[in-house]
């Protein structure tokens, strides 16, 4: 059963691969369903994809296949047009290809799209969480429940914890956090930080893994926790 807001996003997504032969963009997403962000969005991409309503194709920018509508829906998934526009990559569900995938297709269909948000400072706080860039693989099994979100490190002052600069950290989005979790934390609306979360009376510190850092010590309505840390991928 879906939402009107899913079953609204699953139709606009369907209407406009058949007129144009690709998916629409984030944002326009977020304007036909009058939304304020591109965050509820994902949301709702997310639960269409977890109850096998669209699949998002890995390494490809835009690129969602609808696999089957609502019940008692008039309409029907469009086949793909023979040349895809713009330079994405669309798989009609009923199709499959001529020649056996190579080996790597089966070790991406094993593993999940996670939205790539932009950078997190491990030291000195950058701005705040930039919009999703594109998205990245990663191991189920590193995935709980709820909504996900991948950062790129930028900084070493969480090296103690393991984490380094250039590494991506999987974070499960959350507002609350226990005490010595490592979390994003967005500070005073305005920076986002990954740091280890201590509470301490009345006040909210934030301490890096790197004595060359400061621990950083806020009152509570100065910082907003947007996720905490579940994961992490390193390239060598």
């Amino acid at each position: 059963m879906l939402t009107q807001k899913q079953k609204e996003l699953l139709l606009f997504i369907h209407a406009r691969m058949q007129d144009e032969g690709v998916p629409p963009s984030f944002d326009e997403m977020r304007d036909a369903l009058d939304l304020k962000s591109k965050s509820g969005i994902h949301r709702l991409i997310t639960a269409l994809v977890e109850r096998g309503f669209i699949r998002r194709l890995p390494h490809r920018a835009r690129a969602i296949e609808v696999i089957k509508l609502p019940e008692n829906t008039v309409t029907s998934p469009a086949a793909a047009p023979e040349t895809p526009r713009r330079g994405f990559s669309v798989i009609e569900g009923d199709k499959r290809p001529a020649e056996p995938p190579p080996p790597s297709y089966y070790a991406e269909s094993r593993a999940t799209s996670v939205p790539l948000m932009g950078r997190i400072a491990a030291g000195v706080p950058i701005s705040a969480i930039q919009n999703h860039t594109n998205d990245i693989s990663c191991p189920p099994d590193m995935l709980g429940s709820g909504e996900h979100y991948a950062l790129e490190v930028k900084g070493d002052s969480m090296i103690e914890a393991g984490i380094y600069d250039g590494d991506t950290v999987i974070i499960r989005r959350c507002h609350t956090a226990e005490n010595g979790d490592i979390v994003v934390a967005l500070v005073e609306k305005e920076e986002a930080t990954l740091k280890r979360l201590r509470k301490k009376g009345s006040t909210i510190a934030l301490e890096a893994a790197n004595p060359t850092y400061e621990t950083r010590i806020f009152r509570p309505d100065q910082v907003d926790i947007q996720g905490r840390l579940v994961g992490l991928i390193r390239k060598y």
